[in-house]
């Protein structure tokens, strides 16, 4: 991985360029964060609804684009961006086949994770993003894929570094304090970065960084 001073001269290049002047504030665990995945046949239901395919292509908005998928390629995880149901629909087979080779149990050893991930951004340029999809008050955010991909690197490297950080999460069992610390964490199955998920909290902007593990 690149240093993230490498990370932010991208960025700052790209939003030279005309990318959103997005920045990651912080990220942030509730009681929404951790959800056991019981069966098979609930974590396929899972990702095919975090890939807005299948029974869940309906979803699929224009936004879908700037989602970041985990994908492997030889048998190494890769993240990118998809522009096609195809595309996406290819990372379910691949990972399905994945699923397969580990075979996990399903008696508390796989679990989604959610944290959401917030973003500062000035107001002016808010603004300019706001739109209307299927009568939603919405964002969308014109990013270069470099700027996007950027954006996942600092969540996927603040989301770490919380295991470090002694956080207190009110609610949280010992089981589930482990997994926020990623004790126990053997294999991460698939990962997203939900850009269609945006809401506006106030003058931040927050959207969902998901993860399946086998514990």
């Amino acid at each position: 991985m690149e240093s993230m001073r490498d990370i932010n001269r991208v960025m700052e290049r790209e939003i030279a360029k005309g990318s959103c002047p997005l920045k990651l504030d912080h990220v942030e665990f509730g009681d929404y964060s951790y959800q056991e995945i019981m069966s098979q046949e609930k974590l396929f239901e899972v990702l095919t609804y975090l890939l807005r395919i299948g029974d869940f292509k309906q979803y699929a908005g224009k936004t879908i684009l700037n989602n970041v998928y985990m994908d492997l390629r030889w048998k190494k995880p890769v993240f990118k961006r998809t522009e096609t149901a195809m595309e996406r629909n290819n990372i379910f087979a691949t990972i399905r086949r994945y699923v397969k080779k580990l075979k996990p149990q399903y008696n508390g050893d796989v679990y989604l994770e959610t944290v959401r991930c917030y973003f500062d951004i000035p107001k002016e340029n808010l603004e300019k993003c706001r739109y209307t999809y299927q009568g939603n008050e919405t964002y969308a955010f014109i990013m270069s894929d470099k700027y996007i991909m950027a954006l996942y690197t600092h969540c996927l490297v603040t989301r770490k570094a919380v295991a470090t950080q002694g956080v207190q999460i009110k609610g949280f069992t010992e089981k589930e304090y482990g997994m926020v610390r990623l004790e126990n964490v053997g294999d991460v199955l698939f990962q997203a970065l939900l850009w269609d998920r945006t809401k506006r909290e106030g003058q931040i902007l927050c959207t969902d960084f998901c993860s399946i593990f086998i514990l």
